[in-house]
Formats: C-alpha cells, structure tokens, sequence
C-alpha cells in the first residue's frame, strides 16, 4: 500500500437494511469523499435494486459501474469482483465483511512487507453521551487485526456529521426564491400549490399519528399540502383514499376541505435535498432523511425507528436535548413534546400540540436556520474520516 494511488484508494461496504437508509448515507458519504478529496472510492453494495430507487441511473444487473466519481460494485457471496484492498476499509453499519476480505486482511497481516488497510466500522448517528467516550476506539479481532470504531455525532469529540462543503450555500440561494419550489413542486407534478399555503413533506414509518394530523388539517384556516411518497407513511392514510393502495401513482392528488394530499415519485438525493428546502415543515424517518432535514433549516419531526423496550425514545431525547440547547424553555418543551407524541402515536396529543404550534413557529424556525452551522462544529465527517485515515 506505498503508491499513492493504492493510498487513495478506501472501499466502503454497505448492506442495505432499511431500503434507504444505510444506502443513502454510504452513497452521500462516497460521493463526498471521491469529490471533495479526490479519492477512489470502491462502493460494495448487496442491494443494488432498493439503491437504484435513490440512484435511478444505476443498473442493478451490472456487477461493475461508476456514478459521481464512485466505483459502485456488486457485493455478492461469493463476490463476483476479485478483491484488491487499499489503504482503508469501511464497513457501514456492522455490516460484515465478504470472507474474500477478511482473508486478503489476514494474508497481508501475515506478510511482513505488507500493510493491511486501515479498518473502520462506520456507526449509527446518535447524540447519547457516551458516543464521545466510545469514538475511535479499537477493537482486536480474532485474527488479530484492529478494527476502529468510528461514531458520528454531534460534539467535536465525535466523528461528525455528513455535510457537503457547498451544501449550506446551495440552500440559502435555493430558499431565497420562493419561484424556486414552485417549480420543483410542478416538475414532480404537483398541481395548485400557491406559494403562501403550508407545504408538509412526510418520509415516515406507520403511525396513527400521522392519520390524525391529517383530520385536524382538513379543517385549518390555511391551506396544507401533504407531500408524500408511496411507502410506509402513505399506508397509515389508506383508509383516506379513494382508491385501492396498488392503483396509486405519482402525481396524483385528493382533496379532503383544507387538505391535499399529493403523492410524489421517488427522487434522487438531490432532489429529495431540494424537497426539504422547500417545504415549511418535514415529518423525516432514519438517519439520512434525519440529518437533511436538519440541514434543511426547516422545523421537523423525527419520526425515529421502533426498538425493543422503546429503547428508541432514549435516542430521541438525547437528540431534543441536544437540539434545544439554545431554545426558551417554553419553545423547546412544545417542540419536544410534539415529537415524543408523533412517536407514540398519541392522536389526541399530537393532534393538540399541533394546533399550539403557531404560537413557537416563528423562533423555531428561527433556530431551525441557526441550527446547521452550530450542530457542525467545524468539521464534517469525510474531514474528520479523512483527517484520522491520515493520523492513524
């Protein structure tokens, strides 16, 4: 590994969990660092028709095609590709390695003019407090190798957050003509949204939170549109629909008073970037979503995935405390309370707590736009990943 050619060379190994989410982090991840830092990066994915959902370009039959400046390849058991490993290793999410790997590690550990990869195992996003004493640990394995943990977060003594360097400029001047959203809102072919009516984008799981949010809209003053994908978020409003869950389409729309609900099609990342931007307000799910709409600057709801002993909700309050650190008391225990009820799936309560949400709207949103550069804490991940690659 002494060309610097096999030092820029890292591969990263995703196994697509939730359809989405691991591959939608792995894949903004790759495109940064091949990007901004003008590594070859080898992407290895074992689900590459749930990724053409995000990557419509990609074609799942090929076991070998590159995007964004990222060799994206089919993982496989066996794998179809001959391994040739480079300077460092990811694997996403305890994903494990193909045996093809973790044989070529050991070989090289036993070779003394070789040096195996640097092997790091890219954790889950969360803000509990002991991610800072955790990150970057190493962990010795059977063969005697070492493993890295590397865990994004929120504090400077974590690995960070992913955020494209241009990200922050190219929504500020998105946001700042509202034409803009009214024509992203056209090109996916949702009809009669004035740019003055409340915009709702939702990418959730199942909830009856959401089917009761829905029945207090229809009755708003304002005008609300529900902009949202066939998925498991639109499954909670079947009983709303007109027609058979199967027969629906993108573009499609029904209206119920005050309320529409627009069904979108599916979008690439920068597309769904651009949909945050322009709502005033995204119900999001998993992390990927999770963290865009963050960057978004737009007031949301985390709708977090389910665990056993509702072990979910701790990793939700780390996060709204962590959030509201710079929010009145009165401001973050409304935001707080709203995203706890939507998670239980408490109708009346979430239904409740919407209707009181005009009186904090203002400085939410407010804070929602300072949010970005605080919860950055200067550094991004691929430059903290990039920066300890080059300590190590």
């Amino acid at each position: 590994m002494s060309t610097e050619t096999d030092n820029k060379h890292w591969d990263i190994f995703c196994a697509v969990v939730d359809n989405y989410g691991d591959i939608g982090v792995t894949w903004r991840l790759a495109k940064q660092l091949a990007h901004e830092y003008e590594l070859n990066i080898k992407l290895w994915v074992d689900d590459l028709h749930s990724f053409s959902h995000i990557l419509p370009e990609l074609d799942p039959s090929q076991t070998s095609q590159q995007f964004c400046g990222v060799d994206i390849l089919r993982w496989s058991s066996p794998l179809d590709i001959t391994f040739v490993p480079g300077s460092v290793i990811i694997e996403a999410f305890a994903c494990e390695l193909p045996f093809e790997v973790t044989e070529s590690l050991i070989a090289l550990k036993k070779d003394n003019k070789a040096t195996p990869p640097l092997w790091l195992n890219l954790e889950y996003l969360s803000a509990e407090a002991w991610v800072d004493g955790c990150h970057a640990l190493p962990s010795l394995q059977k063969s005697g190798l070492k493993k890295f943990f590397f865990f994004p977060g929120f504090t400077d003594k974590t690995g960070g957050l992913i955020c494209e360097k241009s990200l922050f400029s190219e929504r500020e001047q998105w946001q700042a003509t509202p034409d803009n959203k009214l024509a992203l809102f056209e090109q996916l072919g949702l009809q009669a949204i004035d740019k003055n009516d409340l915009c709702i984008s939702v990418f959730s799981y199942e909830t009856e939170a959401l089917a009761a949010l829905c029945e207090l809209w229809q009755d708003t003053q304002k005008k609300v549109h529900l902009l949202i994908p066939k998925g498991r978020s639109l499954h909670s409003l079947s009983h709303l629909l007109p027609i058979e869950y199967e027969l629906i389409k993108p573009g499609q729309h029904y209206e119920y008073k005050q309320l529409t609900i627009h069904i979108l099609p599916m979008t690439d990342q920068q597309g769904f970037d651009k949909l945050l931007w322009s709502c005033d307000i995204n119900i999001v799910r998993g992390e990927d979503s999770f963290l865009r709409a963050q960057w978004a600057a737009r007031p949301f709801i985390w709708h977090i995935y389910p665990q056993e002993d509702d072990y979910h909700l701790v990793k939700l309050e780390a996060f709204m405390q962590v959030y509201c650190d710079n929010l009145a008391p009165e401001i973050a225990g409304h935001w707080s309370a709203l995203n706890l009820a939507f998670n239980q799936g408490a109708q009346n309560r979430v239904k409740t707590l919407w209707q009181h949400l005009d009186s904090v709207n203002r400085p939410l949103l407010q804070h929602a736009q300072e949010w970005p550069v605080n919860a950055l804490n200067d550094a991004d991940l691929a430059s903290r990943l990039v920066q300890f690659v080059k300590n190590s």
